[in-house]
């Protein structure tokens, strides 16, 4: 078997973060008196929150520093007299509520039988080690690691350096990263030098030089693939 530690991002891979995102954000705006929050401010919310990730990803803010700067940003725009700090943690509590599958990955790892499994996520520890618990998931990882808990996320090497020393892995040709995301997850493994699977369900083009080694549009794809059904 080429492959016997998989790793796997979680949200968009595993947990549909779309959804969970705006009914976190839905709720939130409930709780301060804007029933139609959601619609008013999601657009903005999404720009200021990509521009602020993407930050994240070439290390230009904090994890810590994110929770709470969107939210700052967003009333700020709107006009808004609410705490941005206290608002940032109830977001997070919110997140963690929020469980919804991605079609085919219970069937996925029914069918990983013969590997460890780690997950390693950009996000904070609360809200991801909640909905891995209120999931199918609970109780599959081997470890769990979220860059709030490392200091360090998704493309940097060192997160991928301390999964491996977490899990006591030292040939890095025996894993394999899995992930939705060319820019953290598909070039984290790339700097690392770990071989990557694109999960691309959208079928979406790459327009990037961030170059997989496979690219899979569903699930029984990644187990044919692992399991040597395929090579």
């Amino acid at each position: 078997m080429r492959y016997d530690v998989l790793l796997f991002d979680l949200d968009d891979t595993l947990l549909d973060f779309g959804m969970t995102e705006q009914n976190a954000l839905r709720l939130l705006f409930e709780e301060y008196g804007l029933p139609n929050g959601l619609e008013d401010y999601f657009a903005s919310y999404k720009a200021i929150s990509k521009v602020l990730w993407d930050d994240l990803e070439y290390g230009r803010t904090s994890l810590a520093e994110l929770k709470v700067e969107r939210f700052k940003r967003l009333f700020i725009e709107h006009s808004l007299d609410i705490d941005p700090i206290v608002c940032g943690q109830k977001y997070i509590e919110n997140l963690g509520k929020e469980v919804h599958m991605i079609d085919g990955v219970e069937e996925l790892f029914a069918s990983l039988t013969d590997f460890r499994i780690a997950l390693l996520t950009n996000g904070f520890k609360d809200a991801q080690h909640a909905r891995v618990n209120g999931s199918a998931l609970k109780n599959l990882f081997e470890v769990i690691i979220t860059s709030e808990e490392t200091g360090f996320q998704k493309p940097q090497k060192e997160i991928f350096a301390y999964a491996l020393e977490r899990l006591q892995i030292s040939d890095p040709s025996r894993v394999l990263m899995i992930g939705d995301s060319l820019a953290s997850d598909i070039q984290g493994g790339n700097n690392f030098g770990i071989d990557t699977c694109w999960f691309n369900p959208k079928r979406k083009l790459n327009h990037t030089d961030i170059q997989p080694t496979f690219e899979i549009h569903t699930w029984d794809q990644l187990s044919k693939i692992v399991n040597k059904q395929i090579t």
